[in-house]
C-alpha cells in the first residue's frame, strides 16, 4: 500500500475506547494500554480529535472532544484511568461509536480504538449482535481498529473478529515496543486505511508447477468464487502496510511425486497456452475504495514469469521465510521437513539486513528462547 506522510494524513476524529475492569488491573494490561496511547497522542496534530470512553460496570465519557494541541489534557485524562469493576463491553461500544458519529469528519479518519483483554461479560456479549453493530457503523464511515492485552482468559479471535467487521485492524500488545511500532513507526498503516476489502487470487501454470502449498493464513481463504463477489467482505490495507503471502511450490520437473485423482470422465484438462508457457503464475487483486459506499472493485493482475521467481532471495524474503518456518516449528507442521531452531536461526540471521528497529534482534531471541523451551535443542549460534 503507497505510504503517505503523517503531515498528509486526513484529519482524524478518534475515540479511545478503554477497558478499565477489574480484569485490566495487572501491569502487562491497563498500564501498557496507558503507555501505548501515550505515544499515540505525542502523534496527534491539531487538526486531529481525539474523546475517550471507558467500560466496566458502566460505560461512561471522561475526555469529550478535545483537539491535538491540547496534548497535556489529553494525557491528563488517560493518567487517571483505575481498574476495578465488570465489563460493560456492549454498552461502551455503543457509547463510543455514538461519540464518534456526533462529532463525524465527512472527509476525516473517523475510528473507534478498542483497548481490551477482550473479557466481555456484562451486557451485549453475543458475537453475532457486536459484529452487526459494527458492520452498521462500518457502513457509516467509522471504523473499528482493536488492541488486546495480557494472557489470561484474552479473547484474540473475537477481537480480530471485531477489528475484520469494522474494516480496521487488530494489534495484540506485550511490550511497550510494540505500541511503538504501531502507533509510532507505523501510525499511518494504523489509522488510515487505503483499500478496503482486498482480496488476492493466484493461478499457478500446472505446465510449471506440479503442486503447491499456501503457508498460514487458514483463517483469510475464501472460495474461488468469492474473488469476484463484491459482496463477500475481506480485508482492509492500512497505507504503508505490506501483506506478504508465502507459497511452497514444486515445479513440474520435480521427480516428487503426490497421491492424485481418478481423471476426469466428462471434462478434458489442457495446461496452457503456448504463448504463456514460461509463466508460473498469475495474481490476480481486487480492492476498493474506503471512502465510497457500495463501491465497485478494481481489479489489477500481473504475470511472473519462472525465470523472475528463482532469481536469488532479497534478505525480506528470506527473513520472511524464517519466520514461517518458525512458525511450522511451532506447530509441529507436517510440512516442517529437517528444519530446526538451529537451522531456522541461522537462516534468519543471514538475511537480517538492515535491522534499525531492533525487530529482527528480538526475532533471533525468540527462536532461542523456543529452542530451549523444546527441551530437545540448546540453541547456539555463532553465525554473526
Amino acid at each position: 500500500g503507497k505510504k503517505i506522510a503523517t503531515e498528509n494524513l486526513p484529519p482524524n476524529n478518534l475515540v479511545f475506547l478503554i477497558d478499565v475492569s477489574g480484569s485490566m488491573n495487572s501491569p502487562e494490561k491497563l498500564p501498557l494500554i496507558k503507555s501505548a496511547f501515550h505515544l499515540l497522542v505525542e502523534q496527534l496534530r491539531p487538526q486531529d480529535k481525539v474523546s475517550i470512553v471507558v467500560y466496566a460496570g458502566n460505560a461512561g465519557v471522561v475526555l469529550e472532544p478535545t483537539s491535538g494541541r491540547e496534548k497535556e489534557t489529553i494525557l491528563a485524562a488517560i493518567d487517571r484511568l483505575q481498574a476495578g469493576g465488570s465489563t460493560a463491553g456492549g454498552e461502551g461500544i455503543n457509547l463510543a461509536y455514538k461519540m464518534a458519529k456526533d462529532n463525524l469528519l465527512k472527509d476525516g479518519n473517523n475510528r473507534v480504538i478498542l483497548a481490551t483483554d477482550g473479557d466481555f461479560n456484562v451486557g451485549v456479549s453475543n458475537d453475532g449482535d457486536l459484529v452487526r453493530r459494527i458492520e452498521e457503523k462500518r457502513d457509516e464511515g467509522i471504523y473499528l481498529t482493536t488492541l488486546g492485552v495480557g494472557s489470561d482468559n484474552f479473547k484474540d479471535s473475537k477481537m480480530q473478529k471485531l477489528a475484520d467487521h469494522g474494516n480496521g485492524n487488530y494489534f495484540y500488545l506485550d511490550t511497550i515496543d510494540e505500541a511503538r511500532k504501531v502507533f509510532v513507526q507505523q501510525m499511518g498503516g494504523t489509522l488510515l486505511t487505503i483499500a478496503k476489502d482486498v482480496k488476492i487470487q493466484v493461478e499457478f501454470n500446472p505446465a510449471q508447477v506440479k503442486a503447491y502449498r499456501l503457508v498460514g493464513y487458514e483463517k483469510r481463504n475464501l472460495a474461488k468464487e468469492d474473488f469476484n463477489n463484491d459482496k463477500k467482505d475481506a480485508g482492509e490495507l492500512g497505507s504503508g502496510h505490506t501483506v506478504t503471502a508465502l507459497y511452497e511450490v514444486v515445479p513440474a520437473a520435480s521427480a516428487e511425486s503426490f497421491n492424485g485423482v481418478d481423471a476426469l470422465k466428462y471434462q478434458t484438462t489442457t495446461t496452457t497456452a503456448p504463448n504463456v508457457s514460461d509463466e508460473m503464475m498469475t495474481v490476480k487483486l481486487r480492492y476498493k475504495d474506503p471512502q465510497v459506499k457500495d463501491a465497485k472493485s478494481k481489479l489489477l493482475q500481473q504475470s511472473v514469469k519462472s525465470s523472475q521467481l528463482f532469481a536469488p532471495g532479497t534478505d525480506n524474503l528470506r527473513f520472511a521465510a524464517a519466520v514461517a518456518e518458525f512458525g511450522m516449528l511451532l506447530r509441529n507442521s507436517e510440512f516442517k521437513g529437517i528444519a530446526s531452531y538451529l537451522s531456522t536461526l541461522s537462516e534468519a540471521k543471514l538475511a537480517t539486513g538492515k535491522d534499525e528497529d531492533g525487530q529482527h534482534a528480538e526475532f533471533f531471541q525468540l527462536i532461542e528462547k523456543a529452542g530451549l523451551l523444546d527441551h530437545t535443542v540448546t540453541v547456539k549460534d555463532n553465525t554473526h
